[in-house]
């Protein structure tokens, strides 16, 4: 297969977002016979058409809207890589980017992050967000230094990564005033009550159902949630209870109203960094990891 030409890309690019070849092939400063030929050429080399004629107008076809996705995004790195150069040369920062996993609480994120933006060396933080396989996809092709999760490096997925345990913290129960006041004992209030299970996604919610069945608690389940930060909107609008880690309870109850009704000692919310390479030298890796146990999480257990 030929190697893309950014050229005929460019052109495409233009038609695209001008709407017609006469009007990109002003902003180009070239014919029209110019452009369209090679429009055609790039058509020709992809063995696709990218536009269709509807009346006087052109229109893309479905492969001109997906080659036009990818186009968006590929100039867009290539005006960030020129900003990032740009900047680099006038103050020097040293970049970290970091994916963090949905199911990370925002706050643990914050605490596990913030040592980096302590170093001498000026850091420029660029944090992601999304589902765990997606960011490690990101981490395969170097679009990320890092990512946090709350599991290890799944088996199943054909990505290379190596996963350094920074700790865990035992989780405790937190409920709305109304609902935690004039309550039954721990845990016998959970039974029947309102509560916000963690989504499949989050790596300690098969742990927390276990414990309700050796408790032979039966909590009334309204909602599951992989983004922790929505889980948290429902529980400050007193929606059910919910589980948080210790670590950063009072944060949580600071931020919900939410009191604390039980603790969890033998469930633990476990965080990892997962890295591309075995042994990473990236001055912000090193604070995230060596902060870790001081943020308020203890030793992890070891990986399976």
């Amino acid at each position: 297969m030929a190697a893309l030409n950014f050229k005929h890309l460019r052109y495409f690019w233009m038609v695209a977002k001008a709407g017609s070849v006469a009007r990109a092939s002003e902003q180009l400063h070239l014919t029209p016979q110019s452009v369209s030929g090679q429009i055609g050429e790039f058509e020709s080399r992809l063995g696709v058409s990218l536009f269709k004629r509807v009346g006087r107008r052109l229109e893309l076809t479905e492969a001109g809207e997906r080659a036009l996705r990818y186009a968006e995004e590929i100039f867009a790195l290539g005006d960030e890589l020129v900003d990032v150069l740009h900047d680099s040369a006038q103050h020097p920062v040293l970049p970290l980017r970091v994916g963090i996993a949905d199911s990370v609480p925002k706050q643990v994120a914050y605490r596990l992050v913030a040592p980096a933006l302590e170093l001498d060396t000026p850091v420029r933080l660029i944090c992601r967000e999304g589902r765990l396989a997606a960011l490690l996809a990101e981490l395969s092709i170097h679009r990320l230094d890092l990512v946090i999760a709350d599991r290890p490096m799944p088996g199943n997925l054909n990505v290379r990564g190596y996963s350094h345990p920074l700790g865990e913290s035992a989780l405790a129960v937190l409920g709305a005033p109304a609902l935690a006041d004039g309550a039954a004992d721990f845990p016998q209030l959970l039974d029947d009550a309102p509560f916000l299970l963690p989504g499949e996604d989050v790596g300690v919610r098969a742990s927390l159902l276990k414990w309700f069945e050796s408790q032979r608690i039966r909590p009334r389940i309204v909602g599951e949630f992989d983004d922790s930060a929505l889980m948290t909107a429902f529980a400050r609008a007193g929606a059910g209870f919910f589980a948080v880690p210790e670590a950063v309870m009072r944060d949580v109850m600071e931020q919900t109203g939410a009191r604390p009704v039980g603790r969890l000692p033998e469930v633990a919310e476990q965080l990892y960094a997962i890295t591309a390479e075995r042994r990473s030298t990236h001055p912000g890796i090193v604070a995230i990891r060596a902060a870790a146990a001081s943020a308020g999480f203890g030793p992890a257990r070891p990986i399976p």
